[in-house]
């Protein structure tokens, strides 16, 4: 169950990927990340009142909070934020291949934390995962400009401060996971306290009318409730049931099969021009995902 609930992760995600990509190029990413986050937590509410009983997790014991806020504001906000500036930079398809270097980061950092241990074919699975990815995104591209250049190496670099935040955030939310406890509840309160670190430093830097202003943008909103729909609630509700269920390094890597779905969604909405590289690069790192599937 858990493995199929990070694949059901991964579809949605990389859906997300397109609709925040339009978004943020529209309005920009800070913009989005808050607009998103606040969309997000206004649908989460009515969900978990309609499933739960109660608006918020009665339930949760202040520790719970600790850990899950803390993997809110690490993961949503400002993992995010990084996020969606490399979709800025590089476009939605490289950014989902970075995004794909996840399982290293959450396997590291739940070894040390958790105390999880991965086998040797998981974690030559995650190796061979993480050469594939390599590969695509270390190809080279005749006739690239300096600015092109310039939005590769500042992309690369938000994807992997993305890849930070997220895996230190499921590490996060697997220790507020514990105990069975509930992971729609968990997703309510990551997204309400990463919704209201985003606010409040808004209203600090008087963004407030300004970022609202950016909902007023047809274009604009249309991605952002489509995206916050298939990602923060959709999604995240269920990469916390695969988090919950299975090793953080084996949900994760299942996770980071975004790029395989991204090869076709790039040519359908962008009509991107797919390299046989990068079309061997994400089957590489499809076969590591397989491994590390079949073993899980």
């Amino acid at each position: 169950m858990g493995e199929i609930a990070a694949v059901i992760t991964a579809v949605c995600w990389s859906f997300t990927s397109i609709f925040f990509n339009n978004a943020s190029r529209l309005i920009g990413s800070v913009k989005v990340n808050r607009l998103r986050l606040l969309v997000s937590t206004v649908i989460l509410v009515i969900v978990h009142w309609l499933v739960m009983g109660s608006i918020i997790p009665i339930a949760a014991t202040p520790e719970q909070w600790v850990w899950l806020g803390l993997s809110g504001i690490i993961g949503l906000a400002l993992g995010d934020a990084f996020l969606f500036q490399a979709y800025v930079h590089i476009g939605a398809r490289l950014t989902t291949v970075i995004m794909a270097l996840d399982p290293v980061f959450s396997a590291l950092i739940a070894w040390i934390w958790l105390g999880e241990k991965l086998t040797p074919v998981e974690i030559i699975g995650i190796l061979i995962t993480v050469f594939g990815v390599g590969w695509v995104v270390m190809e080279q591209r005749n006739g690239q400009s300096a600015h092109t250049r310039k939005d590769l190496i500042l992309g690369i670099l938000c994807g992997i401060g993305a890849v930070l935040g997220q895996a230190i955030g499921f590490v996060l939310s697997k220790k507020g996971l514990a105990n069975d406890f509930s992971p729609l509840s968990a997703v309510l309160m990551r997204i309400v306290i990463a919704t209201a670190v985003m606010w409040i430093l808004a209203m600090f830097s008087r963004k407030l009318k300004e970022t609202m202003a950016g909902f007023a943008e047809a274009p604009a909103r249309n991605n952002i409730l489509a995206g916050s729909v298939l990602g923060p609630c959709l999604g995240v509700w269920a990469s916390m049931v695969a988090v919950q269920l299975v090793p953080v390094g084996i949900a994760s890597t299942i996770m980071a099969t975004r790029p395989i779905l991204m090869l076709p969604l790039a040519k359908i909405f962008y009509k991107e021009t797919i390299s046989m590289r990068a079309i061997v690069g994400t089957v590489i790192a499809l076969i590591g995902v397989s491994i590390i599937f079949l073993v899980g």
